[in-house]
């Protein structure tokens, strides 16, 4: 929790941290001193703008809540807490759940759209799903095209990571894979139980992603979702695209129960891009391409756009309703908050 300037070593030590709070009007940290930047000592940028609250919050990604004043710093710290547990051999506490585990969801049934295009809000999925509709967001506006936070379900502590249609329609960069990778890492450290929603079309194309590692910051999220031993459960909404639905807590992964609705879609990629990849020929010998296509698409859809071959398969443990996730997710929970999985010993 930070409410003034910090700079140097000090600084350092606060990027140990696992979230970090800072004041909006007067928490800063700062590496060097604002005195040593050239456009701070030239009058182009001021030390605010430079290591400020808003700053860390959305573009470097220190600062994973910003608090108003003091008071408001201690009720998001005791908020933060109260999912937590004491140390990290210690289980995460548990609350007396007051909504019924098998309240039906009734508004999910009508919320993604006919269009597989068209985005929709992750959060609705989020907040109906959890008890009491109750979820504490961090990173808020930082690579905001991925979510995380804490909630529970049935009074126990879970860390959810989704991705957000609204936002680059949900793909992966970068900046997501860097923190839904620290996000699962600190979750598996205090024994706290994994739920991923995904609706992911794939990872970020471009030469900014690419010359930026993608390739290796994205394999982070991997390897994040592969080492933890905490349960990972999983919900398909709509789209899990190539590489980026085998880093999203795949069966592949080891995640322990995965389920998606019947407007999932798991498959290499969307039905069009297929279709031009493994029918070029067929479509560009056609009379009518255009019709070819379009028929060719449908047949694709058909066949694969949807979650029941990847169940048949076993890539999936089920197809549930919108309207009864809330229930499935807390009966496999509950099936799985005694889950022993060995570590490795590093020696």
């Amino acid at each position: 929790l930070i409410l003034g300037p910090v700079v140097g070593v000090s600084a350092l030590a606060a990027g140990l941290a696992d979230f970090v709070i800072l004041g909006h009007e007067h928490g800063q940290l700062f590496l060097s001193s604002p005195l040593e930047t050239e456009e701070t000592v030239s009058g182009e940028m001021t030390p605010q703008e430079l290591g400020g609250a808003d700053l860390h919050a959305s573009r470097s990604g220190i600062a994973c809540l910003i608090a108003v004043d003091e008071d408001d710093a201690t009720e998001i710290v005791s908020e933060m807490l109260s999912f937590l547990p004491d140390h990290c051999l210690a289980e995460p506490p548990t609350q007396i759940c007051e909504d019924e585990p098998e309240r039906i969801c009734e508004s999910l049934e009508s919320l993604i759209p006919d269009d597989t295009n068209h985005p929709y809000d992750i959060r609705k999925v989020i907040t109906d799903v959890v008890d009491e509709n109750h979820f504490l967001e961090l990173f808020e506006t930082y690579a905001d095209n991925i979510i995380v936070g804490f909630a529970r379900l049935e009074g126990s502590t879970v860390g959810i990571i989704a991705n957000q249609p609204k936002v680059l329609a949900g793909c992966l960069d970068i900046d997501a894979s860097i923190k839904a990778a620290r996000f699962i890492r600190t979750c598996d450290c205090y024994n706290i139980p994994l739920l991923t929603i995904v609706d992911v079309p794939g990872f970020l194309p471009g030469t900014v992603q690419e010359w930026g590692g993608i390739i290796r910051h994205g394999a982070k999220l991997l390897y994040a979702y592969a080492e933890a031993t905490v349960p990972k459960l999983t919900v398909v909404t709509r789209k899990a695209y190539g590489g980026a639905y085998l880093a999203m807590s795949c069966k592949h992964l080891r995640s322990d129960y995965n389920v998606a609705w019947p407007t999932g879609e798991l498959a290499v990629m969307g039905a069009e891009g297929a279709v031009q990849i493994i029918h070029r020929r067929r479509i560009g010998g056609s009379k009518n391409p255009d019709q070819e296509r379009e028929r060719l698409v449908e047949d694709y859809e058909e066949a694969f756009a949807n979650p029941y071959k990847a169940a048949a398969l076993g890539y999936l443990d089920d197809v549930v309703r919108p309207s009864d996730t809330r229930f499935a997710l807390i009966k496999a929970l509950g099936a799985l908050l005694e889950k022993e999985e060995p570590r490795l010993c590093r020696g």
